[in-house]
């Protein structure tokens, strides 16, 4: 379990964070939907129990769009960062893969949190910037990937000069 873990299992226990209100523990089932693409987000997710997908809509053409899975998610894994102290549009779907569970963090609450608790506050931040470099360097390589096949698959290293 990662330190970011270690210190969420911390807040939670903590008192002045109470269930219910700051956070609660979602059960969910096999192919359930646990956020939508495009809708409103406000929390933090981490993994408990399970496997969720991670999926985007993807327009081919006018009226043919696909919904490839961008990555899978297992215990202690974060999601709904993006959005998680301004309310913002969510940019991908979360489907359970399986039966689990998650800690569903409200947003506000959080941030109430971790200003009045520095320390806290600091390295909850580390490790959530740890997390998305990792997920960056990874992107970045997919991206990559998907363009050298493009370049392959159509053909285009013929109309490229050696240098």
């Amino acid at each position: 379990m990662s330190n970011l873990n270690e210190l969420i299992n911390n807040i939670i226990a903590d008192p002045v964070f109470p269930e219910g209100a700051a956070w609660k523990l979602r059960l969910f089932q096999e192919n359930e939907v646990i956020l939508h693409e495009g809708e409103l987000g406000k929390s933090l997710y981490v993994v408990q129990e399970g496997k969720l997908r991670v999926s985007v809509s993807v327009a081919l053409e006018e009226r043919r769009k696909v919904r490839p899975g961008i990555c899978d998610l297992a215990v202690g894994d974060i999601f709904g960062e993006v959005s998680l102290y301004e309310a913002g549009i969510r940019n991908a779907s979360v489907t359970a893969v399986t039966d689990g569970s998650i800690l569903e963090i409200d947003g506000v609450h959080l941030s109430d949190y971790l200003d009045a608790h520095g320390t806290a506050g600091y390295l909850f931040y580390k490790g959530l910037f740890e997390i998305l470099i990792k997920r960056l360097a990874l992107e970045n390589h997919r991206v990559e990937s998907l363009l050298a096949w493009g370049l392959k698959a159509h053909d285009i290293e013929r109309h490229l000069s050696a240098s």
